[in-house]
């Protein structure tokens, strides 16, 4: 299983330094969320992870070895990531989209094999887009193209798949098709999941581990049940609230009350 870590972890744009100080250990085979209010600098974090953005100080290690020392086929042999708005050739069909996660496997002009062929239709059948292989992604709805580039993930064969904001501009049901999904590639496959989601109470529902980011610090992390608590929401996201048990799955659930007086 490969390892993610972090150590005296600090990130800046320019001269605006947006994370400070802090350190992570992304749990191995766990769905991981990162929360906190928008400009915290949750997507920072996750793009650092995926050594897109180098830090200002300290280290990130991927299996123990610093990230920053790991050549890009390397780092993408073990790591694949999914922005928030990816883009792709025009008129590009879901297969074909597919097979460019078959490059960190590959040498410079290899061609497509039998076991590539195998590796992309295996991960078609774990995204249920089978049936969707031939076809565009402008074709697609939402939730489905963004289960295609979740596919084209899958196919580098990582250990670790990291996810800025996968239900951004969807519907509810499509956005719980996708979180479906990532827990399914979790329990069945034992995929290691880091996502970004600004929904808290998708957040609590389908986090084994839950990172709440303030002011570029790390506030608590943990299970839910420890970090989802009024006083977390309240500081992190300054809004007064209840928290009640899900009737469903008894993870935490937030009931927003109103603005914190203490802005």
């Amino acid at each position: 299983m490969t390892t993610l870590s972090a150590e005296h972890l600090s990130l800046s744009y320019g001269t605006n330094r947006i994370i400070e100080d802090i350190d992570l250990d992304i749990p191995e085979g766990k769905i991981s969320i990162i929360i906190g209010s928008n400009g915290c600098g949750k997507s920072t974090i996750l793009r650092s992870l995926a050594r897109l953005l180098m830090p200002q100080e300290g280290t990130i290690y991927l299996d123990g070895k610093a990230i920053a020392l790991q050549s890009s086929k390397e780092v993408a042999r073990k790591l694949a990531i999914l922005p928030q708005a990816p883009e792709a050739p025009e008129d590009i069909t879901v297969k074909e989209l597919c097979h460019y996660g078959r490059h960190p496997h590959k040498g410079l002009f290899s061609r497509k094999t039998l076991e590539d062929e195998a590796i992309v239709d295996r991960a078609l059948s774990a995204t249920k887009m089978t049936e969707f292989a031939d076809r565009t992604l402008d074709a697609l709805s939402g939730g489905q193209r963004q289960r295609a580039w979740i596919s084209m993930a899958l196919v580098q064969e990582t250990d670790l798949l990291l996810l800025d904001e996968p239900t951004t501009y969807l519907d509810l049901a499509h956005q719980i098709e996708v979180l479906e999904l990532l827990r399914d590639l979790n329990q069945t496959y034992g995929r290691t999941i880091v996502m970004v989601l600004h929904d808290l109470n998708q957040a609590a529902q389908y986090a084994d581990h839950l990172i709440s980011i303030v002011k570029g610090k790390i506030y608590k992390e943990g299970p839910p049940g420890t970090v989802f608590t009024k006083e977390m929401i309240k500081d992190v996201f300054r809004l007064e609230c209840c928290i009640i048990e899900n009737p469903v799955d008894q993870t935490p659930l937030c009931i927003p009350i109103g603005l914190s007086q203490n802005l």
